[in-house]
């Protein structure tokens, strides 16, 4: 299998492509137990800690350190308070290519309530988009990728009945910050049938779980 998917909801982010590269680290180190040793680099999208867990990226410098790490501006500060050695990071640039030589990544800008980044990783034979924590991907374009992992956080309709249900009972409505921030498995479906060829495959990431 060319991915794995250790965790993908609002508790824990956290997935591995081709054994080399994990991309969110918002998971507890013992469930990277089996994987850590062969990671060649963590691609981080922001601060939120289902997707940022200090103690792991801490714990994971620790036991690799020449691991590298990439980042877009705004996670440099919070890497380097997690005890990541400055020489050990990759700044990365909105929508520049970066060649790590067994594999390219290019930084695409999404839209979450704080800065918030995706990916798209090339390999030679093997192309990974990887895009969750965002209300929209207006605009964005990968035809005929291998793999899509793209987040169908909610049912817009669905959605909207526990909106009214949950106002109706005066209970405090999380799924407003849930429509402001998240992408619909409506959005989700829309640009996968704008881009997948026939033989892509893809996985709806962080669904959302009722509260």
């Amino acid at each position: 299998m060319n991915y794995k998917i250790i965790s993908s909801c609002s508790t824990g982010n956290a997935t591995i492509i081709k054994d080399i590269i994990l991309i969110d680290c918002g998971v507890t180190f013992k469930k990277l137990e089996k994987y850590y040793k062969k990671l060649k680099i963590v691609l981080l999208t922001h601060i939120h800690s289902d997707h940022f867990k200090k103690e792991t990226i801490k714990k994971l410098a620790q036991e690799r350190p020449t691991l590298r790490f990439a980042c877009c501006e705004w996670l440099l500060k919070p890497l380097l308070e997690c005890g990541v050695e400055r020489k050990n990071i990759d700044v990365l640039q909105i929508g520049t290519k970066y060649d790590y030589r067994l594999f390219k990544i290019i930084p695409i800008k999404l839209y979450h309530d704080v800065p918030q980044c995706g990916y798209r990783v090339l390999f030679n034979d093997y192309k990974v988009i990887y895009m969750t924590d965002t209300k929209t991907v207006e605009g964005i374009s990968a035809k005929n990728y291998d793999l899509y992992l793209v987040e169908g956080n909610y049912d817009e309709d669905e959605i909207e009945e526990r909106i009214k249900e949950k106002q109706q009972d005066c209970k405090y409505v999380y799924e407003f910050r849930a429509k402001d921030s998240h992408l619909s498995k409506q959005q989700a479906s829309e640009f996968l049938l704008n881009n997948m060829g026939e033989n892509s495959e893809y996985v709806l990431m962080h669904q959302h779980v009722e509260r």
